[in-house]
């Protein structure tokens, strides 16, 4: 699939991989080791902010939500019994606070313009091709519903399987396969020439 084109020149700006050894990892969290924390805390946050931005389009909610999620790691490192990836579950955590948090502030979910702002510079050679993908991607995954934009999110950004989605939404892997079809279905309506291709 060409899409995964798009996720490797992503990556290419982050990093988006899960923390080495994470089984010791959460075991170091469960006994209050703050390093331990600090060094998931490296990893996950930016991949979070850009989850929530894409998400939520509310950067005043984005904070909120990676810290409540990360509380939840921080105090309840003993619910993660290993069944899944630790980015499956942080990722999960991450989504279930910030549907509440929408409904909390009582404001429909695509409102608002996408936050197109990059997370890394690109380097030189990469700076106007890598925006301009950027920017067309946010503003076409913008107009999605938010379980649309959160699975497309987590397949071409994050390089999660339906499997892993389906356990971070909370729905069975058909729902993930149709929101993504569906997904792709707008994207390609919305984006022209090659861009539309690699969906």
């Amino acid at each position: 699939m060409r899409g995964h084109g798009i996720a490797r020149r992503w990556n290419r700006l982050s990093a988006d991989r899960d923390v080495p050894d994470d089984r010791q990892l959460i075991a170091r969290i469960a006994a209050h080791d703050l390093r331990a924390f600090e060094a998931l805390y490296k990893c996950y946050h930016p991949r979070l902010t850009r989850f929530l931005r894409n998400m939520i389009h509310r950067p005043q909610l984005v904070e909120e939500v990676i810290h409540d999620t990360l509380m939840v790691v921080w105090n309840r490192p003993d619910s993660f019994h290993g069944d899944s990836k630790l980015s499956t579950w942080i990722f999960g955590i991450a989504y279930r606070k910030a549907l509440k948090a929408v409904r909390r502030e009582d404001d429909p979910i695509a409102s608002g313009p996408p936050d197109t702002s990059p997370s890394t510079d690109p380097g030189p050679d990469q700076r106007v091709n890598d925006e301009t993908i950027r920017r067309a991607l946010s503003e076409a995954i913008g107009t999605l519903s938010a379980d649309h934009r959160a699975v497309v999110d987590l397949t071409y950004f994050h390089g999660l399987g339906y499997r892993e989605i389906a356990e971070i939404m909370g729905c069975p892997v058909d729902t993930v396969k149709t929101r993504m079809f569906h997904a792709r279905r707008h994207l390609k309506r919305l984006l022209a020439g090659e861009l539309a291709d690699w969906l």
